[in-house]
């Protein structure tokens, strides 16, 4: 496993981050503690889960797994958890104000079996609440030693840089990580909400980099996935997720181009599309997930694949997203650039 900084801090983490998120529920508590145990042996040291995961069962297993097990192998674990959307019939049990956040904060904290947690990320963009009462419950709480860094997650580019931009006015801590979904089907955060992390030393997460499974090459075009898995025909990712992305020629173009360079450098699809997402410049940590050893082992492998550099090419090519025109598209991004060495850019080269 290799290590890098967690993006300005001076913690690091594995280039891999286990999720937790079907742990306990999905995913057998056996099963579960068999694999965090296997990536925490492996090296792997970035864990991550939510509050509404399970309805809380995934923290609750965690927190088994962190009393079941010595002291020098639990605190090699950088543990992440959220908190943003509804666990309850309140109407403030959502949301990132202050009320909502600290009874949150305080519920993880329980369920963990821990006194504190690493990065305590915002799990989305609340419109009701102002960015201010959010940023400074998190500073208060990281004063108080309940939490040690600040993330976000589901955030937009002017969502990202204004919280970033409050914070530092405010003299509170800075957030530092952000999850977001990112694949090479999912790569419309390189318009806006990447070029703001790298403009603001915001280490990435990316969810999902293997699109839900598309990636691994197991389901075939025009072939509905078998009932039971987890985009099967019978589950509600296969409506929400797996139809948007069958429809797409460019996607299956893009899993040809994995199946082919896995093939010829002897690896699996999932472990190319992973060396692809794990490598790029943004990057802390892919999110993988997993629900047998057999999957975690070969999402291990991923992380330490390196692409040459056609086999990168070959990929960033035909998975480049494709915004229709302005402000993405060619008419747009001519009118943000600008020459170096002379001054004669007109408005004819803009038409």
């Amino acid at each position: 496993m290799k290590y890098r900084k967690l993006a300005r801090t001076g913690t690091s983490v594995s280039n891999l981050a286990l999720g937790a998120m079907e742990f306990g529920a999905k995913v057998e508590e056996s099963d579960s503690l068999a694999i965090l145990d296997r990536f925490v042996e492996a090296g792997g040291n970035l864990v991550d889960t939510a509050n509404g995961y399970g309805a809380g069962t995934s923290e609750e297993l965690l927190g088994r797994w962190f009393a079941s097990r010595p002291a020098d192998v639990t605190d090699r674990v950088v543990l992440a958890t959220k908190a943003r959307f509804g666990t309850g019939p309140d109407v403030n049990e959502n949301g990132t104000g202050r009320r909502n956040l600290d009874r949150a904060l305080s519920a993880s904290l329980r369920r963990l079996g821990l006194e504190r947690v690493d990065p305590y990320q915002v799990h989305g963009w609340d419109p009701l609440t102002p960015i201010e009462e959010t940023l400074g419950f998190l500073d208060d709480a990281v004063r108080a030693g309940k939490i040690h860094y600040i993330g976000l997650s589901n955030f937009t580019g002017w969502q990202l840089q204004l919280t970033l931009s409050t914070a530092a006015a405010m003299g509170c801590q800075l957030p530092v990580t952000l999850q977001q979904q990112y694949s090479l089907v999912c790569r419309e955060n390189e318009y806006e909400v990447i070029p703001a992390a790298l403009h603001n030393d915001i280490g990435l997460l990316p969810w999902s980099p293997l699109a839900s499974g598309f990636l691994t090459g197991k389901y075939e075009r025009d072939t509905k996935p078998p009932s039971g898995a987890r985009m099967g025909a019978d589950s509600a990712f296969y409506n929400r997720t797996l139809r948007l992305l069958v429809a797409e020629q460019q996607n299956w173009d893009t899993l040809e181009a994995v199946r082919a360079i896995a093939a010829s450098i002897g690896a699996t699809p999932s472990q190319v599309a992973l060396s692809w997402v794990t490598n790029q410049p943004s990057v802390t940590a892919p999110i993988i997930a997993a629900s047998n050893l057999d999957q975690l082992e070969e999402n291990l492998a991923g992380a330490d694949l390196v692409l040459d550099r056609a086999a990168t090419q070959r990929l960033d090519e035909v998975s480049a997203p494709s915004p229709d025109d302005y402000p993405y598209g060619p008419f747009g991004a001519k009118q943000r650039d600008r020459y170096v060495d002379c001054s004669d850019q007109v408005i004819r080269e803009l038409t």
